[in-house]
Order: structure tokens, then sequence, then C-alpha cells
């Protein structure tokens, strides 16, 4: 594609700031899913690279493209949205701000917990699997070993991550704000991924007087339920357990809920209408919004306790202002490295005609020693030889060139080959 790179790298994405987790469940990649949508994105004419992040919290896609609003369609059409206009919950971001932005997110500014330091993994893996996809290009490629260092530099330098209230910090809060003390309850947690063990192990602290998990191999709810000191069931049995529990936590990757409105009432009038507290921090969600509408169930999403966690976010601003600086300077150093690796292409060209031009004169002087004409005077015209045919064009172009453009040839003329010193 022709043009700049910094004009050709885009970032398109929502996030819990700019959309509801209604939205954001309906344009989230699955894992197994991304490779399959990369290569499906790749295969515009107009995308030639493409990185897709999608945790509970956003989904975003950096792309190198001529055509941005192609991408912004595709996301679209790929998740089936007919009905519903994403443009509205959208930000879109060129150049040296999609950079910016990235680095934002990898550090953790722009997280719903502030400094949170599981989005640096996700950020590497989704890297990971437009590697395996074959979307990472050069562009996108030097990008990320830029965000990477960022967010490295971010989490040595300032205190971004200190006395960070993180979402299971909140899940804790909440539970304990409506049932009490956490030494009571029985929790069930559906699920054994990384976002359940991180929760788990702040719930595991307090001591309940149970910990279940629940997942779909037994064999790796069991591994979990093994550290934490509980039980595993599978989740054919959640019907048949959840009445057992005061406290559920689900994150898990399914597409469809888990747990339906019909199933929390059975377990209700099982409880005798002992309140349930249920949080879901999956997105797609795991538990359908309408158990919410149930006295005696708390229904609390993702972004409820990102509400929560909002409440140290002023105690460290000088943190991220910290941050910002560094992240601000880095943007600097990778565009000037965009810069110049779009004036390759013309630095290359350059020696092309050098090396065209010195191959002709190579051959005549060749031709006139083959002769036996004097080497000295071979020397003699090889050198004019050369000396024209590189000044023959810039002087040509300068003497038909007038006003400001003549002053701005001249100018560059300067910088390039006349040295005053020389």
């Amino acid at each position: 594609m022709a043009g700049s790179s910094s004009h050709q790298l885009h970032a398109f994405g929502l996030n819990h700031e700019t959309a509801p987790v209604a939205v954001r469940e309906k344009i989230a990649f699955p894992q197994e899913d991304l490779i399959p949508a990369l290569a499906d994105l790749i295969r515009l004419p107009t995308v030639d690279e493409a990185v897709i992040l999608s945790t509970c919290n956003r989904t975003e896609i950096y792309c190198k493209t001529s055509h941005p609003d192609s991408v912004a369609e595709w996301l679209s059409s790929h998740h089936g949205l007919t009905g519903l206009d994403i443009t509205q919950y959208l930000y879109r971001l060129d150049g040296s701000a999609a950079a910016h932005h990235a680095f934002r997110v990898a550090s953790g500014l722009d997280s719903m917990v502030l400094g949170e330091p599981q989005i640096l993994g996700q950020v590497k893996q989704a890297v990971r699997s437009a590697d395996e996809a074959g979307t990472l290009g050069p562009l996108l490629n030097k990008l990320f070993q830029h965000t990477f260092s960022v967010a490295k530099a971010v989490r040595s330098q300032t205190a971004i991550g200190e006395r960070s209230v993180s979402l299971a910090a909140a899940a804790l809060k909440l539970a304990s704000s409506v049932l009490g003390a956490i030494e009571e309850q029985h929790v069930l947690f559906i699920g054994a991924g990384e976002m359940v063990e991180l929760v788990a192990a702040h719930f595991m602290a307090r001591h309940p007087r149970s910990i279940t998990v629940a997942n779909r191999t037994l064999e790796r709810g069991r591994v979990l339920a093994d550290r934490l000191g509980g039980s595993s069931i599978t989740l054919s049995e959640l019907p048949s357990e959840l009445h057992r529990h005061d406290i559920i936590i689900s994150s898990t990757a399914s597409h469809l809920p888990l747990i339906g409105k019909g199933m929390v009432e059975r377990a209700i009038k099982a409880r005798k209408h002992r309140p349930m507290v249920m949080i879901d921090l999956a997105v797609p969600r795991d538990i359908e919004p309408e158990v919410g509408t149930l006295d005696d169930a708390f229904l609390y999403t993702v972004d409820d306790l990102g509400n929560i966690t909002q409440e140290n976010r002023e105690s460290r601003q000088s943190a991220v202002q910290q941050a910002e600086i560094i992240i601000t300077a880095r943007v600097t150093d990778f565009v000037e490295w965009i810069h110049t690796r779009d004036v390759v292409p013309t630095i290359r060209l350059l020696r092309s005609h050098g090396e065209r031009y010195r191959q002709i004169e190579l051959e005549r002087a060749r031709r006139a020693l083959a002769r036996g004409d004097d080497p000295a005077q071979v020397l003699e015209l090889l050198s004019n030889g050369l000396m024209n045919k590189f000044l023959h064009h810039p002087t040509q172009t300068l003497s038909q060139s007038t006003g400001l453009t003549q002053q701005q040839l001249v100018d560059a003329l300067h910088r390039l080959f006349i040295r005053e010193e020389e």
C-alpha cells in the first residue's frame, strides 16, 4: 500500500467506559475464535496487518489499513449485528493516538481497575494469537514491542499498581456488604481460569465456610479446588447444587448463559428465600440479566464492580501523571521509528539510481581501457561522467523552479550535499 505507515496505523474498539456489558458481550471474541477471525479480517484487500484484543472490559482491533471504515464494517458484520449500530460505542484512533492508546492499555491506565496487572498478559496473548494467525506484520510487531517495553517501564518506575483495588477485592466487598461475614458463607466459583483464580485467592484469605469449583471439565476444576481446599463439580450439576451456596462467582468463556432465571428461582425456593449474591465477571455473561429481578438474588456484573474500584483512583493520580510522561516520550520514539521506516523506500531508490549510473560509467571505462586508451584519461572521464549523471537532474530541477519551491530546494540541497566546513 502507498502512503505513510503512521497514516495506516489504526485502532478501533469499545470498552467499559464507552459501552455497557450488554453491548460488549455482543462483539467479544472468545479465545478459540481469535485466529479464525484474524484470518477472516486479513482477507479484506484493505487490511495488511491486524491484532485483536478481547477481554471482559474491551474489544479492540489494531491494524494497518488503507481504508479504516472497512474494519469497523467488518467488526459489525462478523458478529452479525444487523440490528445494532455499534458506531455510537466505538472509538477510532489513528497514528500516534493509536500508539498512545495501546501504551495506556498495557500499562493499566485505561483499565476499570487502575493499574491492574492482568491486562498486560492479555495483550501479550492477543499478539501471540496474531503471530500464529500470520497477521502480525512489521508495523504492529514494532508497535507492541514498544508497548511491552512501556508497560514494563510504567510498572517499575511508578506506583501505578500499588494499593490497587482489584475486581477480586471489589467482589469480596460486595458479597460481605450484602451477606455479612464471609467466614459464614458457602462460595461457588464457576470456571477455573485466571480471573476465577484471582478472585478465589481473595476469598480464601477470608476462610469461607466452604468453597466449591464448578467447571466444564471436572479434572481442571479439581486442580483449582484442591489448591483452595474445596470440592469440585461439573457444570451439569449446577441445577442441583446451586441452592447450597450463598455466593456465586462466575467467569467462563461460554457463548451462552449457564444460569437462567428459572434455575435461580428454584434454588431460592430450596433456600427458603435466604439471599444469594451472584457476581458475573464473564463477557458474554454467564448469568441471565433477568436473574437480577428476583427479590432474593443480588446479581452484579463486571461493570458494577468497576464502580467500586473507582474509590481510590484519586489517590494514585500522581502515579498516573508520571506514567503519562513515560508514555508520551515513548510515543514520540515510536513515531520517529515510523517516519524513519517511511523513507527507506526512497533511500533504496536513490541507491538504485546511483548503482545504475556507476555501472554505466564503469562499463564505458572498461571498454576504453580494452581499446588501449590512456588510463589517466579514462579515470578522468569516469569521474566526470559520474559527477554529471548525479548532478544533472538536481541542477535541472533547481534551475526550472521558482519562488518558494526554489528556496525549499536550495535549503534541501544545502542540508543534503553542501557542508559549510568543506
